[in-house]
C-alpha cells in the first residue's frame, strides 16, 4: 500500500488552541485558498439547503458545495444570502451536470447556475463527471478556462476524474484542475489518486467522506475516537485532514454540524491514519470510466 506520508498535515502540532469555527486554509495552484472541510448539500431539497446553509456559514463553515444535478442550488444561494455572512468570505462551489458538457453548452449552464444561486461569481466550478463515452469533456474544460478568465470563476476543477482523464485535460489545454473531487473514505482511501493529485499540485476533495457511515463501527476508528475523546465521525474527518484531502460532510442538523466542524482540536497518531487506512472495503459510488451522469 502507498502511503502518502508527504501529504499528510504534520500531527506533532495539533491546533489545540484554535477556536472551534477556525478553519485552515489549503492554497490552490492558481493562488486562492480552500477551507480545509466544507458542507455539502446533496441530496437536499431547496428548503433544506437553505436552512443548512445558513446554519453552518453562521457557526464557521466557510466552503459550500453543490451542483446543478441536486437540483439546490436556489436554496443554497438562499442560505448564503440569509446567513449574514459577507458573500466574499464564502467559497461557494458548484458542478455542472452532464447533460450539459460541450463548450457553448457549458457556458449557457454556468450561467443559470449562477442566475439560480443569485451570484455574480462562482468561487469554484467543477465538471461533475467525465464522462467518456460522450468526449465532450476536454472542449468542457476550454469553457471552463474561459470562465476563469472573465472571472466568472476564479477556481476551476473536476470530479470524479482518473488519472488519464486529468492527463489528458492538461495536455490538450495547457491548464491543470485546481481540485479533483473524489469518492474517499476508510473504505475506499484512493491512495494513487491521491499521490496522483499530489504530483500535479491538485488539492484532493473527498465526497462521501463518511462512507455513508458504513465502517464508523469499525474497531481501528473506534478505538481511536476513544482514545481522543471524539465521535467517531470526527475521527474519519480529521483523517481526511491529515491526509491533505478536504471533506464535504453533508448534515442539516446544527448538532451534527457543528460536531464535524471540530475536528482541529486533536491529532491522530500516525499508527491509527495506517490502520483506518487499511480498513477493506471498496468504493460505494460510480466508477469514472463507465459511469454516466446526465
Amino acid at each position: 500500500m502507498v502511503v502518502l506520508r508527504l501529504c499528510r498535515v504534520p500531527v506533532d502540532r495539533p491546533e489545540q488552541n484554535v477556536p472551534m469555527t477556525t478553519v485552515p486554509l489549503l492554497t490552490l495552484d492558481d493562488g486562492h485558498r480552500l477551507p480545509a472541510i466544507g458542507l455539502g448539500t446533496y441530496p437536499m431539497t431547496d428548503e433544506v439547503a437553505a436552512t443548512a446553509v445558513a446554519s453552518a456559514l453562521r457557526m464557521g463553515y466557510r466552503l459550500v458545495d453543490t451542483a446543478a444535478k441536486y437540483g439546490n442550488e436556489v436554496g443554497v444561494g438562499r442560505g448564503i444570502a440569509d446567513s449574514g455572512v459577507p458573500r466574499e468570505e464564502v467559497v461557494l462551489t458548484s458542478k455542472l451536470r452532464g447533460q450539459d458538457q460541450g463548450y457553448d453548452e457549458t457556458l449557457r449552464a454556468f450561467h443559470s447556475s449562477r442566475r439560480d444561486l443569485g451570484v455574480d461569481y462562482l468561487d469554484l466550478y467543477l465538471i461533475h463527471w467525465p464522462l467518456p463515452r460522450i468526449d465532450k469533456f476536454v472542449d468542457t474544460w476550454r469553457a471552463l478556462i474561459r470562465l476563469r478568465e472573465e472571472g466568472l470563476v476564479r477556481s476551476i476543477g473536476v470530479s470524479n476524474f482518473t488519472v488519464d482523464h486529468l492527463d489528458r485535460l492538461i495536455s490538450e489545454t495547457g491548464v491543470t484542475p485546481a481540485v479533483n473531487q473524489i469518492e474517499l473514505h476508510p473504505a475506499f482511501p484512493q491512495e494513487q489518486m491521491r499521490l496522483a493529485h499530489a504530483e500535479r499540485g491538485i488539492i484532493t476533495q473527498s465526497w462521501s467522506p463518511l462512507g455513508r457511515a458504513r465502517l464508523l463501527d469499525a474497531p481501528a476508528i473506534i478505538e481511536a475516537a476513544g482514545h481522543h475523546g471524539v465521535t467517531p465521525a470526527q475521527t474519519v474527518l480529521r483523517w481526511h485532514h491529515q491526509l491533505g484531502a478536504v471533506p464535504i460532510p453533508k448534515s442539516a442538523d446544527p448538532e451534527r454540524q457543528r460536531e464535524n466542524l471540530d475536528i482541529f482540536r486533536f491529532a491522530l497518531h500516525e499508527p491509527e491514519l495506517d490502520r483506518i487506512s487499511a480498513l477493506a472495503g471498496s468504493r460505494y459510488g460510480g466508477d469514472p470510466d463507465v459511469h454516466e451522469e446526465f
